[in-house]
């Protein structure tokens, strides 16, 4: 399949899965509709697979592309974990050794890189994006992109992926295979990769805007639905219990963003090995 399709398939598949707080073909929300995601999905997918690029270019050319044709910050975070797994895609080598060959991706980013970086972040301004003493996006960068992703990484979920190797994307996998050998529905998988991340972590989406106080309660929240939909026989039974979720995060403004962009990552990955 073209390396295109693949990324498309895997951000149409996230948006086919349930996932309170979020957009999802259930429901809209946080001013973005589903055919804003499908339309980013297939815009950003010619972009970030083109060839002979460098990882900075690839990252600033697709934000640059949904932002003219969408007009709001629909995909930053997708773009910022897929990148760095088409490169790797795109690199010449046996396919047997693709994490070998992603991790080579992350551990030789440029000072470029970072620039091109900078800028796609401060194009697409993310909410609560704010300023950085060090390695501040509204700056030149003086450093990698590994570099400024590293210092971002205590405060950031999405750069923490290129801090330790995408270690928790490779643990978003092994949950997406669990639960696909016991349901075989990509949905519902997909639905336990989301609430994974979501009670595993402090969503940095929420954390940014509303502060790690309310990030730990819609963590714990999210920690007792897992539970029980982990359980779920049939997930279809506790679907109505999740668009209850869903429609009281939305309630409050909360988007658990950065959990769902690591669900598109887990299920790019998922199709790339």
């Amino acid at each position: 399949m073209k390396l295109a399709n693949v990324f498309k398939t895997a951000c149409l598949a996230e948006l086919e899965a349930l996932k309170p707080g979020n957009v999802h073909i259930f429901a809209d929300g946080h001013g973005m509709t589903v055919q804003d995601l499908i339309k980013s999905a297939e815009v950003a997918s010619e972009v970030i697979t083109q060839s002979d690029i460098s990882l900075g270019k690839r990252i600033f050319l697709t934000v640059q592309a949904t932002q003219d044709a969408i007009g709001l910050n629909t995909n930053l975070g997708i773009i910022l974990l897929c990148a760095p797994m088409i490169q790797a895609a795109l690199t010449e080598g046996n396919k047997t050794y693709y994490l070998t060959k992603l991790f080579d991706v992350l551990a030789n980013t440029t000072q470029a890189d970072a620039e091109d970086t900078f800028r796609a972040i401060a194009l697409a301004n993310p909410a609560g994006l704010g300023d950085s003493m060090r390695h501040d996006v509204h700056q030149l960068a003086d450093c990698t992109l590994l570099q400024a992703m590293q210092e971002a990484a205590p405060r950031d979920m999405l750069a923490q992926q290129y801090a330790n190797n995408f270690a928790d994307i490779l643990d978003g996998l092994a949950c997406y295979q669990h639960a696909f050998s016991k349901w075989q529905r990509p949905a519902w998988a997909a639905t336990a990769v989301y609430l994974h991340f979501m009670a595993k972590f402090k969503d940095s989406h929420i954390a940014r805007k509303y502060g790690e106080t309310i990030a730990g309660l819609v963590q714990n929240e999210a920690i007792a639905h897992e539970e029980v939909y982990l359980k779920s026989y049939n997930p279809k039974n506790y679907l109505s219990e999740l668009i209850t979720f869903d429609a009281a995060l939305k309630k409050r403004g909360l988007n658990p963003g950065t959990s769902a962009d690591l669900t598109v990552a887990t299920l790019l990955l998922h199709a790339l090995l």
